[in-house]
């Protein structure tokens, strides 16, 4: 007991400091378990073979998805676009459209999505940001308690009922719970936020990027104000023959940036877009979409001549990019006319711009004599452009294409991983559907990969937030440690005898409370898994229903706002909004007591003793 006491302790300590990753403490915590004899290399390998491990990691999966296609932007969006300049009405519509999304989504995510919404909505209400973003990352930790995968702790607790033999929970047996919390949350946080968070200044939000964003070189280059997008007909002329034959830059002096060919358009849900380069050798067929840069008046013309229709798509960048490039003094390509570079036949890119001094040249280009200091804006696959400046010596690509890449959104794809997620977790509401949770994840998760909702499994990868996983997988045999080695029973019975003889009210208070204040220091996850057997004893030695008790851990441990470091949305809304730690103690206290203090009152209520 002594030496499980101590690991833990030491664990605590660390987790707490937070100079060393998370994830390495656990992990230390569990080989130091294994070298001391108190756990079996079975027992403290087990958690990496767990279901809520394995769940969590396709709930990060499907949750990226979410955002990499744009689905809960446009819901978001939609949902506070409601709200018009009326302040109560943002701030109301803000909270529970954030709650709504954190159901479903990890609370990280979808503080980091709102955002940049919420700062928005704040110019145009003429409202502080600073009074909206701490109440947004409480409410997304508020939306974890709505479902069963709201947040890791609802599966901890999950997993304990199921290891002691009891019932498992609903997927929306948290709503009533996560709903009251919302309800308190609201009622408290107006005023509050009113009173102490409007006069904060915005200084995280006036700092400039030195990295200019997609929107930025469309709008430098005027790619838009000349943009003409035109679709080819089945009786138009230019159907079936090449850029090269119709000859479009002698005859109208206009550009081609893309060719696009939608796929199954017929069925909207899995519509497939295909992005072409377009060079000398690209064929137009009966339904392409053309993207043509260029004198508009021109642009109509051939139009007109080739009997192409009007379109209305906008520019995208799913697998074709743009970036910039700047020629150094000893690159091979100055001095030489662009036509003659090679670099479409090198490295199957256009150039569209360049840009010399202040200078902006869109005309004539392949006559162009590159000098060095040029910028070029340059068009292609993702992949390519990154390959250039590993492969070219002189040409030095501005900003990370592969990075950019990774933060287009495949907005056509939404309703396909929306359809996804609803199909996830209608099999996991449904018990008359013969699918285990972690089974309806694991599909869900896999199907976002195979249908494109994800650009392929790399980028899956890269959705799963590592840290978290590995903290789980090496912290549960924490929990089996304390079991073991009777420390669980030792606490419990402190509580239960302190406590429990006062009256089940008080053992509840005391569960809730002594869980909120651990997870000041550690991890949210991590108190969960700590504090949920000691519920679980605690209860079977006053024969309580383990239920209110084990709400009480995954309460204590959500909400947690008294500290900006206590969950991951408080710090990333602290700069953002110009927050000090004293906000965090003047707001997100008395919040955390008021909603534990209403708690005690309204489980017993929901899940009797």
């Amino acid at each position: 007991m002594l030496t499980t006491l101590t690991i833990l302790i030491i664990s605590a300590a660390f987790f707490a400091i937070g100079k060393i990753r998370s994830d390495i403490v656990a992990l230390c915590a569990m080989i130091c378990l294994l070298l001391t004899g108190v756990l079996t290399p079975h027992e403290a390998l087990s958690g990496f073979s767990n279901p809520v491990v394995i769940m969590m990691a396709g709930l990060f999966v499907v949750g990226g998805a979410i955002f990499r296609t744009g689905a809960a932007k446009k819901a978001s969006a939609w949902i506070l676009s409601l709200a018009g300049d009326n302040e109560l009405k943002l701030f109301i519509l803000l909270m529970v459209a954030t709650a709504i999304i954190g159901a479903f989504v990890s609370n990280t995510g979808t503080v980091a999505l709102m955002m940049p919404i919420v700062a928005s909505l704040a110019q145009k209400a003429n409202i502080r940001p600073s009074r909206l973003l701490m109440p947004l990352a409480f409410a997304s930790s508020m939306g974890g308690m709505l479902t069963l995968i709201g947040t890791p702790p609802n599966l901890v607790i999950q997993e304990a009922l199921e290891e002691a033999g009891h019932a498992p929970l609903g997927f929306f047996s948290f709503l009533p719970v996560g709903a009251v919390c919302i309800v308190v949350g609201i009622l408290v946080l107006l005023p509050m936020s009113k009173r102490f968070l409007s006069g904060k200044s915005k200084k995280g939000n006036d700092h400039k990027h030195n990295a200019k964003t997609l929107e930025d070189l469309i709008s430098e280059y005027k790619l838009k104000d000349n943009l003409s997008v035109f679709t080819v007909p089945a009786k138009s002329l230019a159907k079936g023959k090449t850029l090269a034959q119709i000859d479009l830059h002698n005859r109208y002096g206009l550009t081609v940036l893309e060719v696009r060919r939608i796929k199954k358009a017929h069925t909207p849900l899995m519509k497939e877009v295909e992005q072409r380069l377009a060079g000398p050798d690209t064929m137009l067929a009966d339904g392409d979409i053309v993207y043509i840069s260029g004198d508009k008046k021109k642009a109509d013309a051939f139009a007109r001549d080739m009997h192409l229709g009007k379109a209305t798509e906008k520019l995208a960048f799913y697998d074709i990019g743009i970036a910039e490039i700047i020629l150094m003094q000893e690159s091979r390509l100055c001095g030489k006319l662009l036509k003659d570079t090679g670099l479409r036949r090198l490295y199957n890119i256009n150039v569209l711009g360049v840009k010399r001094g202040d200078e902006y040249i869109t005309d004539n280009l392949p006559g162009i004599t590159l000098k060095k200091s040029d910028v070029l804006l340059i068009q292609g696959k993702w992949r390519n452009i990154a390959r250039i400046s590993d492969e070219t010596e002189g040409i030095v690509v501005m900003g990370q294409p592969l990075e950019e890449a990774a933060k287009v959104t495949l907005d056509y794809k939404a309703p396909l991983a929306a359809t996804i997620m609803l199909l996830m977790i209608g099999a996991m509401v449904f018990d008359f559907i013969p699918i285990a949770p972690v089974t309806a994840v694991m599909i869900a998760g896999v199907m976002m990969v195979l249908t494109g909702c994800l650009r392929n499994v790399e980028a899956a990868y890269k959705t799963i937030n590592w840290e978290s996983i590995v903290l789980i997988a090496a912290m549960l045999p924490m929990s089996v440690a304390l079991e073991k080695t009777g420390v669980s029973k030792a606490v419990s019975s402190m509580l239960t005898d302190s406590l429990g003889q006062a009256s089940p009210y008080a053992l509840l208070a005391g569960v809730y409370f002594t869980t909120s204040l651990l997870t000041m220091f550690i991890s949210n996850t991590a108190t969960a898994v700590l504090m949920s057997p000691i519920a679980i004893s605690a209860a079977a030695t006053m024969e309580l229903s383990p239920y209110p008790l084990l709400f009480a851990v995954t309460l204590g441990a959500s909400m947690c706002f008294a500290s900006p470091f206590s969950t991951p949305p408080n710090a990333l809304v602290m700069q953002a909004g110009g927050y000090r730690f004293t906000d965090y103690i003047r707001v997100g206290l008395p919040l955390q007591i008021i909603i534990g203090a209403v708690m005690v009152v309204i489980l017993p209520l929901l899940f009797p003793f």
